[in-house]
């Protein structure tokens, strides 16, 4: 076992630890567990407190364009309270759940590019030090899974996933950022848009499916985005023709142009599609057009018999985004505030 020893606050002679996570994806909602490894240093330590951070590789926008940076988006406090003697190790086991818009980060075990990742925070003698961050994956609900392939068997291609900091106005959503997949569009409805994103926004009861279409322009009108909500519980997911469902919300976004003005009612009934918002507004913190998402996409490969492709930018593996997950959340804008006890 290698254990990752914390500098910083507590010094050279301080305990060691390691966040070891169960293995395999967990879905929005679900429980992610593992054990914090702890090995005492040249001294008797009290250990006040251990926590877990999740965090998010998000796009923010500036004035000099977009940005990446860290976005903490749950803690939990899995133990503490005892001595950790020198050279002791100790294992103390979690099983904490994830909140319910947690971003998918893979589908049928292919990466998106969405980046999440646990920091595991020791306070000790009133002083607190953050460990290394340990991949995160979370695989889709069946809802989720269910549309993605739908669209992939309607000829939809995969192009991208990434996470951007805001809110969508007229829905549940608890984050502060929500994941946007983006996707070519199926041959039948090239000549209406020029990309369907998707955003899944989960809850108990069911998942808020969010379906932005950016429009071409004819010669005569400029394009501009149409946006629609549809709510399916969880229980829906194998209770459906998912093909002529997504079809259908495809369509109504295309079509109901006159709608798209519309605020959206509240109180929607699960299952039902309401076509809402119109233009830059509809997002707060949304921009349209070129941004990138995580690693990229590069060489396409098969995800789910639907037939949804997903690009992974120049070869990177699953195996290769959790080693470089370090990297990716470095920057100047992703530097973590620094806590003292």
């Amino acid at each position: 076992m290698v254990f990752k020893r914390l500098l910083g606050t507590l010094g050279v002679g301080g305990p060691t630890v390691d966040t070891v996570l169960e293995d395999g994806a967990v879905p929005p909602g679900g429980v992610l567990r593992g054990q914090v490894l702890l090995r005492g240093g040249s001294a008797d330590f009290e250990i006040e407190q251990i926590t877990l951070e999740l965090v998010a590789r998000v796009e923010a926008e500036h004035e000099e364009g977009e940005r990446e940076g860290t976005v903490p988006f749950e803690r939990f406090t899995v133990g503490g309270g005892f001595r950790l003697a020198e050279g002791e190790e100790r294992a103390v086991p979690f099983a904490v759940t994830l909140p319910w818009e947690t971003p998918v980060t893979e589908l049928h075990g292919q990466p998106l590019g969405v980046v999440l990742g646990v920091r595991t925070e020791l306070a000790v003698a009133g002083a607190k030090d953050k460990g290394d961050l340990d991949a995160l994956t979370v695989r889709p609900l069946p809802v989720q899974e269910a549309v993605l392939e739908a669209l992939g068997g309607l000829g939809f291609g995969f192009t991208s996933a990434d996470l951007e900091l805001g809110r969508i106005h007229g829905t549940g959503q608890q984050l502060p950022f929500y994941q946007e997949i983006e996707l070519s569009p199926a041959p039948q409805y090239a000549h209406a848009v020029n990309e369907i994103e998707v955003t899944f926004l989960a809850g108990p009861a069911g998942v808020e499916v969010v379906l932005e279409a950016d429009k071409r322009g004819g010669l005569f009108s400029g394009g501009h985005d149409a946006l629609s909500r549809h709510t399916v519980g969880h229980d829906e997911a194998g209770a459906r023709d998912w093909q002529a469902e997504a079809d259908s919300w495809i369509r109504q976004l295309v079509e109901h142009r006159a709608s798209y003005g519309a605020p959206a009612p509240h109180g929607q009934a699960y299952g039902q599609g309401v076509p809402y918002g119109a233009g830059a507004g509809h997002k707060d913190g949304h921009h349209h057009g070129g941004h990138g998402s995580g690693p990229g996409v590069g060489t396409a490969v098969a995800a789910g018999a639907a037939g949804l492709a997903v690009g992974v930018a120049g070869g990177m593996v699953a195996a290769e985004i959790a080693d470089e997950i370090g990297d990716a959340f470095e920057g100047e804008d992703g530097e973590e505030e620094s806590e003292e006890g």
